[in-house]
């Protein structure tokens, strides 16, 4: 499950799981929400989302199963040559499967299309799957937030890192983003 990215005839990022990687659209929202409330303890609002939609330095995106339900997202803010993950799950049922990889993936590649050389995110320090997936990214630890995360009270461990202005063969353009 949830092999090596391939893109499909519309340059959509798909996983070999039939996971495609798409921009989020208002019709998302509802399960985007529910995704977020079962995934964290501090949840952002569908609302929070819902703004996201049409700011031209946010990738939201939502990755779909073969029934075309909305199965993750994820949300990046870019400015200049820097980005930051801010937020990524995947629902329960489909976690495992390749699914973050594939939001990631997704997120990296429109990064390198827009510019971005430098990305950040900060992740649970006991969230080991997250990480293990930051690290096989090339995400190196650069630093803590104590008691960053509440609910329950937790620190925050910083990763960056460097991507190359070239997309890896494994990550395929996402609709409407070129590469260089």
């Amino acid at each position: 499950m949830g092999g090596p990215s391939m893109p499909d005839e519309d340059g959509r990022h798909v996983a070999r799981s039939a996971v495609t990687v798409a921009l989020a659209m208002r019709e998302d929202l509802r399960r985007v929400a529910d995704i977020e409330q079962v995934s964290f303890s501090d949840p952002w609002s569908a609302r929070t989302f819902g703004s996201l939609i049409e700011e031209p330095r946010v990738y939201f995106a939502v990755a779909r199963d073969g029934a075309d339900r909305v199965i993750g997202y994820i949300v990046a803010w870019m400015v200049a040559d820097e980005a930051e993950i801010a937020n990524l799950a995947v629902a329960p049922e489909a976690r495992r499967g390749g699914v973050g990889r594939s939001l990631l993936d997704a997120a990296l590649d429109t990064a390198r299309g827009h510019g971005v050389r430098t990305v950040y995110l900060e992740v649970r320090e006991s969230n080991a799957a997250a990480r293990a997936l930051y690290a096989r990214r090339g995400f190196v630890e650069i630093g803590r937030r104590r008691g960053y995360y509440r609910r329950p009270l937790e620190d925050a461990i910083l990763l960056r890192s460097e991507i190359s202005a070239a997309a890896s063969p494994e990550t395929p353009a996402v609709e409407g983003v070129r590469r260089r």
